[in-house]
């Protein structure tokens, strides 16, 4: 048997090309990956088709929606995954799961080379090379646009040559990547970082300034997992569906941001995610009610390293999956429902009630029936506050600077 290569394919211009470039650089058979992770767009069928008229030995294609949601956008939320505070991670959570389909074909057919489109600049190139390298190290990998400096203008001459059944006169002015999680648009004008985008940019949220009337959703949670909307059952899938056509009508989940990539260079970037941004306010203000003080405060450390891990691609490191163990723990009370109000580009929190509560309605009233015994805060406050007047004293006496 030949030689393989597994490519992560998307149907688009470069990865079409990259079927037959691939066969000629290595003299390997090419077998097309494809993966569905709720980008919506062009149906998977004609994209499986594609490959195999570029040329590919076989051309697989994978729903994976329902794994994704459930198995990495829930792990997100349920670690309030916001690098540098804001952004949910789109790109970031897909390409694990990529990684993982990529590595099973790989096993499946014989595969010995790995191949992605991602250039030398951005983040997953990281991504996809990490993640092989913990789940299958015995791949070697090819990164046509980066390893052979492969730019849009060869591709599409490449692909005139060929005559391979590709569009290559359209190009978009952005680069745009999306799942079920959100949306990415980078490049273009955008790259001047004054310029504000403009509505062309944006797809799955409306314009926040139109009118429209304000929406309340219920958002039931078991564990940390959200299972119903406003009382009705739902999978992972089906809530994050649902919160992007809800919250997405109002405008939520609109980011605008410059971020420290994993290579060093900042850049600028647009996302729209609005079943993210819906689901991570309402997971966080359920925690605020039902996570113990303590284990608030350090979850809270652990939520950034978790985002910024997978960010950097290391969704397979031991500190991921150790820090997975300690999300998992803390998830075990977060059940009840939270009530958002989604209107004008926000998701706010309204209401919020669990049997798992820790709110205690006689101890925070300074109504009649309060709870609290105030005698004891004196003592309290008075020992609370002793070892930073022992410290002044001792400055003091010492001739120390004042605090």
């Amino acid at each position: 048997m030949s030689e393989r290569v597994v490519l992560a394919y998307s149907g688009g211009l470069d990865t079409s090309v990259a079927i037959p470039y691939l066969a000629e650089q290595t003299g390997a058979e090419v077998i097309a990956v494809a993966i569905d992770v709720g980008q919506g767009g062009e149906d998977l069928a004609a994209i499986r088709q594609r490959a195999l008229d570029c040329g590919a030995a076989e051309s697989v294609v994978v729903d994976a929606r329902e794994e994704f949601a459930a198995d990495y956008c829930i792990p997100a939320m349920r670690a309030n995954a916001l690098y540098m505070d804001r952004y949910p991670l789109v790109s970031a959570l897909s390409r694990p799961l990529i990684v993982k389909h990529l590595a099973e074909a790989a096993k499946y057919y014989g595969g010995t080379i790995v191949s992605h489109g991602c250039t030398g600049k951005g983040n997953d190139q990281v991504r996809f090379e990490a993640g092989l390298g913990a789940l299958a190290p015995d791949l070697k990998v090819i990164a046509p646009a980066r390893d052979f400096a492969w730019t849009r203008d060869k591709a599409i001459g490449y692909a005139e040559e060929k005559g391979l059944p590709i569009d290559v006169t359209h190009k978009s002015p952005y680069s745009i990547d999306q799942n079920l999680w959100g949306r990415a648009v980078e490049t273009g004008f955008l790259e001047d970082i004054w310029n504000a985008p403009i509505e062309d940019v944006y797809s799955y949220t409306a314009n926040p300034a139109e009118s429209r009337d304000p929406d309340s959703v219920v958002i039931t949670f078991d564990a940390g997992v959200p299972v119903a909307i406003d009382g009705e059952t739902v999978t992972p899938y089906q809530a994050i569906v649902e919160l992007n056509r809800r919250a997405g009508a109002q405008g939520v989940g609109r980011l605008d941001m410059v971020e420290d990539r994993l290579v060093g260079i900042k850049s600028r970037e647009v996302y729209e995610a609005p079943g993210a941004i819906a689901l991570i306010t309402a997971h966080q203000e359920l925690e605020n009610v039902t996570v113990e003080r303590d284990v608030a405060r350090f979850k809270k450390g652990v939520d950034q390293r978790w985002g910024e891990l997978v960010y950097d691609g290391l969704w397979f490191s031991p500190l991921k999956h150790a820090l997975d163990a300690f999300i998992d723990d803390t998830q075990k009370y977060v059940s009840g429902e939270v009530r958002l109000a989604l209107h004008g580009g926000r998701a706010v929190v309204t209401g919020r009630r669990s049997e798992a509560s820790l709110y205690d309605f006689g101890l925070a009233t300074y109504d009649t029936g309060d709870t609290f015994d105030q005698s004891l805060a004196k003592g309290f406050v008075q020992l609370w506050g002793l070892p930073s007047k022992l410290a002044s004293a001792r400055d003091a006496r010492l001739g120390g600077t004042e605090r």
